[in-house]
């Protein structure tokens, strides 16, 4: 882990900061850059800077991976079948479970019982002022149509976005330091990042859709394409025309080493942007994070409670078992911002959730990491 990624929360703390300042006596340049979209029927779809940074965040991590991995996961079925089983049929109903009990009932007093959030109408839909659409209602924004819905649903649907979506980047690094096997969690990355083309925009329509919120399917699926599909595409063919050219050894030595740093730092300039848009919320009410920071982190550890739990009791060794439970725990944060921004706007509730959940997933994985090298003697070990 590189001294940039090892402090990670500071410089995330230090963009929080600029993008509020930049927010708070700047707000001419955040909106301009929220301006500059690709629109579908005169409503803002696709936010071009998110864009170009989501891809570069995305496209180091997609030009890694080895698909011819994802062959040699039949010799471990048992992890492998585990892993896809809490990421997609236990994480995303956990989420909105314990979000749901947490924003929409323990801290709703906190938060504001008629505290309400602006946020895009959903892409294709076409409803008058005063129409009522899930928990929202569309109303006239400085001549713009809007939905309006209650501020805790905003938050809840952040929190389902990043449910729906399991990590494919940071999991290499804390897979690592806790000593797991590399193997299996660069299978399952693999594994996850073809998934998420399927279940990614099924799951998120569906919870969001319980969550009586805007299901723009139609952005979904545009998601899926501009934030996942692509950069999985243009990274494995890249990746073969690269290594066809100058040589594997040239590809990891020079190109992946010159690709390291981009992911992070593409990260940190999405945080600036969205926390230009939130910074005045973020002053007025402070303790808006510590809501939302909550539910997260239960999450986070009952998830890898459970994956850690299941690979004990199914005899897992504990190089298949600190991945399984890892993999669970961290969640995709790029494409849970991207998509949150491009479904409900820079300046949703949506949103800044999930940037808290950027906010918190480092030093909860890394005191997750040290809880597994703690713990290994609780497990068989692989020969070596």
């Amino acid at each position: 882990m590189s001294y940039f990624e090892r402090y990670l929360t500071v410089w995330i703390l230090l963009c929080i900061g600029l993008g509020i300042t930049l927010g708070k006596y700047a707000p001419d340049v955040a909106q301009a850059l929220d301006g500059m979209a690709i629109t579908v029927n005169g409503a803002p779809v696709i936010s071009i800077p998110i864009a170009v940074c989501l891809f570069m965040m995305m496209y180091p991590i997609m030009v890694k991976i080895d698909f011819h991995e994802v062959v040699k996961a039949g010799k471990a079925a048992k992890p492998v079948g585990l892993t896809l089983f809490i990421n997609w049929a236990v994480k995303p109903f956990t989420m909105y479970a314990i979000a749901s009990f947490f924003l929409g009932t323990l801290f709703l007093k906190f938060i504001g019982p008629d505290a309400v959030d602006l946020v895009k109408m959903p892409l294709g839909k076409e409803m008058l002022v005063g129409d009522v659409y899930g928990a929202g209602k569309v109303v006239l924004v400085d001549g713009v149509k809007m939905l309006e819905v209650p501020l805790w649903r905003s938050y809840l649907a952040g929190c389902i976005l990043l449910g729906i979506a399991p990590c494919t980047a940071m999991v290499l690094v804390w897979g690592y330091l806790s000593k797991g096997n590399d193997g299996h969690t660069l299978v399952m990355v693999a594994i996850n990042s073809l998934t998420m083309l399927l279940l990614f925009g099924f799951l998120g329509g569906f919870l969001l859709g319980v969550g009586k919120l805007p299901v723009p399917w139609q952005a979904l699926l545009l998601s899926i394409s501009v934030y996942v599909a692509l950069p999985l595409v243009t990274g494995y063919a890249s990746r073969k025309w690269i290594i066809a050219t100058k040589g594997e050894d040239w590809f990891r030595e020079k190109f992946l080493h010159f690709l390291t740093p981009v992911t992070i730092v593409a990260l940190l300039v999405t945080l600036i942007l969205l926390f230009s848009f939130k910074g005045e919320t973020i002053v007025q009410k402070p303790l808006t994070i510590l809501w939302i920071a909550i539910p997260l982190f239960v999450q986070t550890v009952f998830v890898f409670a459970l994956g850690y739990g299941l690979s004990k009791l199914f005899g897992l060794s504990y190089e298949n078992a600190a991945p399984t439970a890892m993999i669970g725990a961290s969640n995709h944060f790029e494409v849970a911002i991207a998509t949150a921004a491009m479904l409900y706007g820079l300046s949703s509730g949506a949103a800044l959730a999930t940037v808290v959940g950027v906010l918190i997933e480092v030093p909860l994985m890394l005191m997750l990491v040290r809880f597994c090298l703690a713990t290994q003697g609780w497990f068989r070990h692989e020969a070596q």
